[in-house]
C-alpha cells in the first residue's frame, strides 16, 4: 500500500524486471539488484554496514496483471473465479505466444511463482466490478497455492474492509530516506547522460549536484520523500535547463502546470474485447479549456484549505465538490458526462488524485497552498487575504507569501498588501502598552512579504511613501524582537527580517559601538554543588573591575575584522548568517586574533593599561550569575563615548547561586536552547533572559569560547575548582593545542542543563560548528 505517487506500480515492475532478468541471465537487472542494500545515509556512522534486500524466495516467475483492464474486460455480473483471471492473463498475449499458455499454467501449479496485481483500488466500483476482482483474487490465490503474490492499492482505498483480500499480508511503502534520494538523483542523471545521450558526464554530475542541494531546500525537503514528486523535480530540472527555479512561487507554477500534463494526457486501456483505447483528456472529456479548469481548481483549493479542520496534510475533498467545480468548468457539459468523472481521475496521480472511496486530495498541502493563493491573488487581493493571515496565521502564512510572490511583478501590489497588513506605526516608547496579536502577526507577515519579493533593502530610487512604509515594517521587526505574543521562532525570525530592512543597532553592527555592561569587582559563587570537579564556593579572587560585551560578536562585526585584516575568513560558513546574528564557525584562534586586532584598533580609545580579550571562565560566570552584590541597575559604556571607572551603588543579589541568568526555574521563553528556534538568532529576541549586569544570551544561543584551559582529556577536566584568577596558568594563551579551552553557555541546539551558568564544556582550539561564537571582554589586568 501507499498513497498516490509513492510509487507502488514502479516498485511491483521493478520487482518483476529484477525476477525475469535473473531467469534470462540478464545483468544489469537480477536478483543481485533486487537485494541490493539501500544507500547509506549521509549522517550513518563511519564503518556500518549497509543489509542487503531480504529477498529468500529465489527466481520466481513473475506474471503482471493491471486489475483495471481486467476489470474492464468483466461482464456485468457474470459469475468470476480462477479461471476467469486466467484466461484474462493468456487472452492479452499476442497469437504466436499463444501455445504456451498449458506450460506456463503447468509451471504456476507446479513450481509456482509470483503473480503481481497492480492497481487494485483502480478497479472502478460500478457494476459491482470490485467485488467481481476480489472474487476472482481470492479464487486464484487458492487455485495456484504454490505462487506468491504481490497486489498494490492506495492505502486510504484500502482500509474498506470489503475490500481487504483474505490471507493477504499489508505493508505500507515508506517516504524515500535521504540516502535512496540521492540515488534516485544519481540515477535520474546517469541515464540522462548514458542511455539518452541528452547530457555529457560534467553536465549529468553538475545537474546532479544542482537537484541534491536544492532537495535538501526546506521547502523542498519533504517534496523529495515522495518518488512522484522528486521524479516532478527532477523532469522540471532537467527541462529547465539544470536549474530548480529559486522562487518557491516558481517552482509550483512549474509543478502544477507539469502535473496538468499528466492529469490531461491520452491514457491507454483495454475493453472487454482487448481492443486498447485512449481515453480522452480531462478538457475534451469536459470540453473545457485549461484556464477555466484551473480558475475552477484554484477556487476549490481555496475553499478547502479555508475549511480544512487540520493544520497538517491536504483537505479531504468529497468527489462532490470536485464534480461541482469542473461542472462550473465546464459549464456546458451534460450531467452524465461528469458522472464518469471518477473513473477517468482514479488512476491518474496528478493534480488530484484519488484518496479513497469519494475522495480526492492534492499531492501536497504546498500545492493545496499555491493554488488558494492563486486564487486570492486573483479575487481577494489584498483585504481578505491580510484578514486571513492576521486571523490564523498558521492556516495562511504560506498561501500570502505565494499570493505576494505571484503579484510581485507588480511591486505596486506588494505595497498595497503591506498596508493592509501593517497599517498603524510603532510606539517608539518601550512601555507602550504591547500591540495585540493580529497587529503583531500582520507586522511580521509584512515583513516576511517584503523580504520574499526582494523589496526589503533601501533603494534610492523607491517612491517616498513606499520608503514610509517599508521603515514602518522594519520599526515594527524591532519591537517584535520583545514580543510577549509571539513565539520565541517568530520573534527569531523577526531578527532576520531585521537585517533584511536594515537593523539599526549599531551596536551589534559595527564594532565601534559594541556595548559593555559593567561588573563591578568583588565575591561571587562560582561552580556547581553537583559537580566534584567544579564545586559551589566563593569566589573572592576576581578583585577587578571589568566589561563584558553585553552580546556575542556578530557576523557584522567579525566581517568587519575580516575585511579590515585584509585576509579570508578560515570559513566561510561565518559570514553566511544575517549580519545581526552571533558569529559561529570560528575557532579559538579566529576569536583570539580579533580580540588583538581590536585591541590595536581602539588602543588610542582605552584606558591606559585596558586590553580587548577573551573572557575567562570566571569572568563569563560571574557575568552571567552575577556577584554577592550587584549594581543598582546596569550599567553600559561604548568605546566612543568612553567607560565610567567609578563603581556605581550596590545592592545584594537575591540569588547569587541562580542556575540561570535570570534564576532557578527554567523558562523556554528567556533562552534560545533546545532547538526552540532551530538555530541562533540575534541578541534580543531573548530581553527576558538577561544577566544580573544586563547581558544577553548567556544561556544558549552559541557557545563562548574563553581563554580559559580545560586540559587534554574530555569529561575529566585538567584544571578543576576552587577557580583562582590568578592563576596565570590556566589562562596561558601559548598552550599548545592538544590542550582544549573552556567554552560556556550552551547554544540553540543543546539541553537546558549545558545552558546553566555554571555548566563547562571543553572543545579543541582549531574547531568549528555552527553553534560555536564568542564574546569580549575588557579589563585592565595583564592579559598574556
Amino acid at each position: 500500500m501507499g498513497g498516490p505517487g509513492s510509487g507502488k506500480t514502479t516498485f511491483l515492475n521493478f520487482v518483476a524486471l529484477c525476477l525475469a532478468g535473473e531467469l534470462l541471465g540478464l545483468p544489469a537487472a537480477n536478483l543481485k539488484l533486487l537485494r541490493q542494500p539501500i544507500p547509506r545515509e549521509p549522517d550513518a556512522a563511519r564503518g556500518s554496514k549497509a543489509k542487503r534486500q531480504r529477498w529468500t524466495h529465489g527466481a520466481l516467475l513473475p506474471v503482471c496483471v493491471v486489475l483495471r483492464d481486467f476489470a474492464a474486460s468483466l461482464p456485468a455480473d457474470a459469475a468470476v473465479d480462477a479461471d476467469t483471471l486466467w484466461r484474462f492473463i493468456f487472452g492479452q498475449w499476442p497469437e504466436p505466444l499463444r501455445p504456451y499458455a498449458a506450460p506456463l499454467q503447468r509451471e504456476l501449479l507446479g513450481r509456482g511463482g509470483l503473480i503481481l496485481l497492480d492497481g487494485l483500488d483502480e478497479v472502478p466500483d460500478a457494476e459491482n466490478r470490485r467485488a467481481q476482482v476480489k472474487q476472482a483474487v481470492q479464487s486464484f490465490a487458492g487455485l495456484y497455492g504454490q505462487c506468491r503474490f504481490l497486489v498494490t492499492s492506495r492505502t486510504y482505498a484500502y482500509q474498506r474492509q470489503d475490500w481487504k483480500l483474505i490471507g493477504f499480508a499489508e505493508r505500507e511503502l515508506l517516504p524515500f530516506t535521504r540516502g535512496q534520494i540521492e540515488r534516485f538523483i544519481d540515477a535520474w542523471y546517469a541515464h540522462m547522460a548514458h542511455d539518452l545521450a541528452r547530457l555529457s558526464a560534467s553536465q549529468a554530475a553538475d545537474g546532479a549536484a544542482r537537484l541534491k542541494r536544492a532537495s535538501e531546500r526546506p521547502e523542498l525537503s519533504e517534496l523529495a520523500a515522495r518518488p512522484l514528486l522528486l521524479t516532478l523535480m527532477a523532469r522540471l530540472q532537467t527541462r529547465g535547463g539544470g536549474a530548480l527555479p529559486e522562487s518557491r512561487e516558481k517552482l509550483y507554477a512549474e509543478s502544477v502546470d507539469m502535473l496538468l500534463d499528466e492529469w490531461e494526457r491520452h491514457k491507454p486501456r483495454f475493453d472487454r474485447s482487448g481492443q486498447r483505447v485512449d481515453e480522452p483528456c480531462l478538457g475534451e472529456w469536459l470540453g473545457a479549456s485549461r484556464e477555466s479548469i484551473r480558475r475552477e481548481i484554484d477556487r476549490l483549493a481555496y475553499e478547502v484549505h479555508l475549511a480544512q479542520p487540520s493544520l497538517t496534510g491536504t483537505a479531504d475533498i468529497h468527489e462532490a465538490a470536485l464534480t461541482a467545480a469542473l461542472r462550473a468548468a465546464s459549464r456546458d457539459r451534460p450531467d452524465a458526462r461528469l458522472m464518469r468523472l471518477e473513473e477517468y481521475l482514479r488512476d491518474r496521480a496528478g493534480l488530484l488524485s484519488a484518496h479513497g472511496e469519494g475522495w480526492y486530495q492534492f499531492p501536497h498541502r504546498s500545492f493545496q497552498e499555491y493554488l488558494a493563493a492563486c486564487h486570492l491573488a486573483r479575487f481577494k487581493f489584498p483585504d481578505r487575504l491580510s484578514e486571513l493571515a492576521k486571523a490564523d496565521p498558521d492556516r495562511w502564512r504560506e498561501v500570502l507569501l505565494l499570493a505576494a510572490a505571484s503579484v510581485s511583478n507588480a511591486p505596486g501590489s506588494i505595497w498595497e498588501l503591506v498596508d493592509a497588513l501593517c497599517p498603524d506605526g510603532v510606539d517608539a516608547d518601550p512601555e507602550a502598552p504591547e500591540a495585540d496579536g493580529g497587529t503583531q502577526w500582520g507586522a511580521l507577515l509584512a515583513g516576511q512579504a517584503l523580504h520574499e519579493t526582494g523589496l526589503a533593502a533601501a533603494d534610492p530610487d523607491l517612491q517616498v511613501r513606499h520608503e514610509t512604509k517599508r521603515r514602518r515594517v522594519r520599526d515594527w521587526q524591532r519591537r517584535l524582537l520583545r514580543s510577549r505574543v509571539l513565539p520565541a521562532r517568530e520573534r527569531a525570525l523577526a531578527g532576520d527580517l531585521l537585517a533584511a530592512l536594515g537593523d539599526p543597532r549599531h551596536e551589534l553592527l559595527d564594532v565601534d559601538h559594541l556595548r559593555f555592561a559593567f561588573v563591578p569587582r568583588g565575591a561571587f559563587w562560582m561552580g556547581d554543588e553537583r559537580n566534584s570537579d567544579a564545586p559551589l564556593h566563593r569566589n573572592e579572587t576576581l578583585d577587578y573591575d571589568y566589561w563584558i560585551a553585553e552580546s556575542p560578536v556578530t557576523v557584522a562585526q567579525f566581517a568587519q575584522f575580516v575585511a579590515s585584516a585584509g585576509g579570508e575568513v578560515g570559513y566561510p560558513e561565518a559570514l553566511r548568517d544575517p549580519p545581526n546574528r552571533p558569529v559561529a564557525w570560528v575557532s579559538w584562534h579566529d576569536a583570539l586574533a580579533f580580540c588583538a586586532w581590536l585591541g590595536e584598533r581602539w588602543r588610542d580609545r582605552l584606558p591606559a593599561g585596558w586590553l580587548v580579550a577573551l573572557p575567562s571562565e570566571a569572568e563569563w560566570e560571574k557575568a552571567a550569575r552575577g556577584g554577592v552584590e550587584l549594581p543598582v541597575a546596569a550599567q553600559y559604556a561604548t568605546v566612543g563615548p568612553g567607560f565610567a571607572l567609578a563603581g556605581p551603588a550596590r545592592r545584594k543579589n537575591p540569588q547569587p547561586q541562580r542556575a540561570w541568568p535570570w534564576g532557578d526555574e527554567w523558562e523556554s521563553d528567556r533562552a534560545n536552547a533546545e532547538r526552540n528556534v532551530g538555530a541562533s538568532s540575534t541578541p534580543g529576541c531573548f530581553e527576558a533572559g538577561r544577566s544580573p549586569y544586563g547581558c544577553l544570551d548567556m544561556a544558549g544561543n552559541v557557545w563562548e569560547w574563553t581563554r580559559s584551559l580545560w586540559g587534554t582529556e574530555g569529561w575529566q577536566p585538567a584544571f578543576v575548582y576552587p577557580y583562582d584568577a590568578r592563576d596565570r596558568q590556566r589562562e596561558d594563551l601559548n598552550a599548545p593545542d592538544d590542550v582544549w579551552r573552556v567554552v560556556r553557555g550552551g547554544s540553540w541546539s543543546i539541553h537546558r542543563g549545558d545552558a546553566r551558568c555554571a555548566s563547562r564544556y571543553w572543545d579543541r582550539p582549531g574547531s568549528r560548528n555552527d553553534a560555536l561564537g564568542f564574546r569580549v571582554v575588557l579589563r585592565s589586568s595583564p592579559v598574556l
